[in-house]
């Protein structure tokens, strides 16, 4: 029972402090939609241009050599009654080693492209969590909270404003070469402030 008592004790302190603390001070917190901000961020609107660009070019090259396929079988079939044998399994085995050809295509093109959107999203992440961290530092928020939310006030969303915040630095400035940060507007004060 004395080993319970002296495990409760400082339990009992810990939590008697931090209840204390909030009454000393309040805190600000915002709450931010990651999805939003990264759908309609300069930076992300860009990124996802850009990897759709590569895919469409990607998805013409494999259309084409799926045209030429479907040509080879429209050709056998057509002029199968008139070729040798040997004529006919040749054609046969081009077709076969031509879808395999692209099969294998489609697989490494869809494997590149999962890999570098991958790469691409890590860097535009990366890129978005230091910005969110310099607005919330520059309106003094204490807490930012993302990701779990069930329900917050829009008194509290701050994601119009880092979205204001990176929509005036443009999405093309790599974070080393932006110039200094522009007065960020004022975030709305939660209600009873």
């Amino acid at each position: 029972m004395k080993r319970f008592f002296k495990t409760m004790i400082p339990g009992l302190a810990a939590m008697a402090a931090l209840a204390a603390g909030p009454a000393h001070a309040e805190l600000k917190i915002g709450v931010l939609d990651y999805g939003r901000l990264m759908d309609e961020s300069p930076q992300g609107k860009v990124l996802l241009d850009s990897l759709r660009n590569e895919a469409g070019a990607k998805q013409r090259e494999l259309q084409t050599a799926a045209t030429s396929l479907q040509g080879k079988r429209d050709k056998l079939a057509k002029d199968r009654a008139t070729m040798s044998p040997d004529q006919i399994s040749r054609a046969e085995k081009d077709i076969r080693d031509g879808e395999r050809d692209l099969a294998r295509r489609q697989s490494e093109i869809q494997d590149d492209f999962n890999a570098r959107r991958n790469e691409e999203m890590s860097k535009l992440q990366r890129t978005l969590i230091e910005e969110v961290r310099g607005y919330a530092k520059a309106q003094n928020f204490d807490l930012v909270i993302t990701d779990g939310v069930i329900y917050a006030t829009p008194t509290i969303d701050i994601t119009g404003g880092v979205l204001q915040l990176l929509q005036s630095r443009g999405p093309a400035a790599p974070p080393a070469a932006r110039p200094a940060a522009p007065a960020a507007p004022a975030a709305p004060k939660p209600a009873g402030r």
